[in-house]
């Protein structure tokens, strides 16, 4: 069995001559899972190689938490394609850490693709990760933002919202009443107006989810109750 010292696999990716060496450098890099590679695996978003850049993404999830804080430090506030890079990872890692940036992504960034990928992962985040009385504050911002991007003039950043208020009102934390009362009155509003048919489709689908959960709710015997 060949054993691949880390500097190695980090010098591959920063040597590679061409797309085809690079994409594989960085496979190689992903796959080992090293802390120590989580610089150079951020530095790949920025290198204009979108299929390097997805593998990038996938080994800094695969990563997880000890990613979380090296891409808010090296957010690139310039390259706006690593920055929608950057976001789809911590959306998809869902650490609350990164909720600040999201929501000043979702709500003001200029890259619609950022803006996207922003809105997608407020509703994701795993708030149960919070202290309890951070919760319902930390959900009430990311409602709030979602509810604003819901209004956007550009289409799929209205579907993006809609995705991020279904997976945020269907989440297992997201238990106020008050909250849930304003996802769905803006699902209906959506529904009722919304120009585009692609968002209007999504929006009743995340009104049958969001139905659904609801249902399952109300199923679930109360405490010291009987099956």
């Amino acid at each position: 069995m060949i054993v691949t010292h880390p500097t190695s696999l980090i010098k591959a990716v920063e040597q590679a001559t061409t797309a085809t060496d690079l994409i594989a450098a960085v496979q190689a890099l992903a796959e080992a899972r090293l802390e120590i590679g989580i610089p150079t695996l951020i530095a790949v978003l920025g290198y204009n190689n979108p299929a390097a850049a997805v593998i990038a993404v996938n080994g800094l999830v695969q990563l997880g938490k000890v990613a979380v804080s090296p891409l808010l430090e090296l957010i690139d506030d310039y390259n706006y394609g690593a920055r929608a890079y950057s976001i789809r990872a911590l959306a998809a890692i869902a650490d609350p850490a990164a909720l600040t940036v999201l929501l000043n992504a979702a709500a003001t960034d200029f890259a619609p693709s950022v803006r996207r990928a922003a809105a997608k992962g407020l509703g994701g985040l795993r708030w149960s990760q919070l202290p309890p009385e951070q919760v319902y504050p930390a959900q009430a911002q990311a409602l709030e933002t979602l509810l604003s991007v819901a209004e956007d003039a550009d289409w799929a950043i209205r579907y993006a919202a809609v995705v991020g208020l279904q997976a945020l009102a269907t989440s297992k934390s997201f238990t106020h009443d008050l909250l849930a009362t304003q996802v769905s009155a803006k699902l209906d509003r959506i529904v009722q107006t919304e120009p585009d048919l692609s968002v209007k489709a999504r929006a009743q689908l995340a009104q049958q989810q969001l139905d659904k959960c609801v249902g399952s709710q109300l199923e679930q015997p109360s405490e010291g109750g009987s099956a």
